[in-house]
């Protein structure tokens, strides 16, 4: 029931999102005008390829995930998988990426079973391996943006509370695993007969660490590219831009209330960078980003489409030549 009256409310919450950041961007109109904006080719360069870096860690890492769990698909074709289900996401409801890529990869004879279970331990890794990451940033900054006056007494003891989640994963990395074939069993259907051990977590989490840092990075790089500043203010700023986004772009990841986490990553990146930025130029560099990846996962799926249908159209063509090979080698 209240899962249903949730899926019912989402499209209340995008509105209400999307009301909330013109608002912001409304109220801080005279910061936006003073502020050095420029359009740099090279900064966008680089977020571009910070952009392309982080999609090809994603993938590899579900990729291997699925192996893990005994689904086998060709790098090529977990791509096109992944660009193909990450547009769906943005529609309301939270479980049309994963149903996506589960349909997706059963075409290609991946058992149900494996894809949901590599999605889900790909959500729960990528989820938990922020946590070093906001750990060791608030600890040593103990800059928690507009939440100082709360937060910033606490800071050690919320930093060590965040890794107790990982560190129990890599402790005890079967648990997610014994749930899902407990779930399984109750259904009627086979377990999967997978076991993790430490090192593998271990390795693992270190993937989607590098992973959340190149984000990080795309996002600075894309703050660079619009907004001019010194050399000195981007060595200072950079720490600062590719932490808080890791950390926003979680809030948004474990959000159900928005679809792809809309207005709740937004929103976490202006409680935490305001301070630094400005409320103005941190609601609008937000928004950049928002837009910048949409764009680019429009792009990158259609660019998966296109390979797919020529695929298809390439494979019945070849069918001819294989039977006068055949029959050639017959005669």
């Amino acid at each position: 029931m209240g899962i249903r009256l949730l899926h019912r409310l989402q499209p209340i919450f995008v509105l209400l999102a999307l009301a909330l950041m013109l608002l912001l961007l409304q109220s801080q109109w005279e910061e936006l005008q003073s502020h050095r904006w420029q359009l740099d080719p090279l900064w966008f360069a680089v977020a571009a390829g910070a952009t392309v870096a982080a999609w090809s860690i994603e993938i590899l890492l579900w990729q291997q995930l699925l192996q893990l769990v005994g689904g086998r698909l060709p790098w090529g074709t977990a791509a096109r998988i992944w660009f193909l289900s990450a547009i769906v996401r943005y529609l309301p409801g939270n479980i049309w990426q994963p149903l996506s890529i589960t349909l997706l990869a059963q075409r290609h004879q991946v058992r149900p079973e494996a894809t949901l279970a590599s999605v889900a331990l790909y959500q729960v890794i990528t989820l938990l391996a922020v946590a070093p990451i906001a750990a060791f940033y608030f600890a040593l900054t103990r800059n928690w943006g507009l939440l100082n006056d709360f937060l910033q007494e606490g800071t050690p003891w919320l930093a060590g509370l965040a890794l107790l989640p990982l560190l129990a994963l890599i402790a005890q990395p079967n648990w997610l695993l014994e749930l899902l074939n407990w779930l399984l069993h109750r259904l009627g259907r086979a377990p999967l007969s997978v076991r993790l051990g430490r090192a593998s977590m271990l390795a693992l989490v270190t993937v989607a660490m590098v992973d959340w840092v190149v984000w990080g990075g795309a996002f600075a790089a894309l703050a660079f590219a619009v907004s001019r500043y010194s050399v000195h203010e981007l060595w200072a700023l950079t720490p600062h831009l590719v932490a808080l986004y890791c950390v926003a772009y979680a809030v948004g990841f474990a959000s159900l209330l928005t679809p792809s986490g809309l207005g709740m990553r937004e929103g976490a990146l202006y409680l935490l960078l305001a301070p630094l930025l400005g409320g103005g130029t941190t609601t609008l560099l937000a928004l950049a980003m928002r837009i910048w990846t949409v764009v680019a996962e429009l792009i990158a799926a259609s660019v998966s489409a296109v390979v797919g249908m020529r695929s298809q159209v390439a494979a019945p063509a070849s069918l001819p030549a294989a039977e006068t090979d055949l029959k050639e080698g017959i005669s």
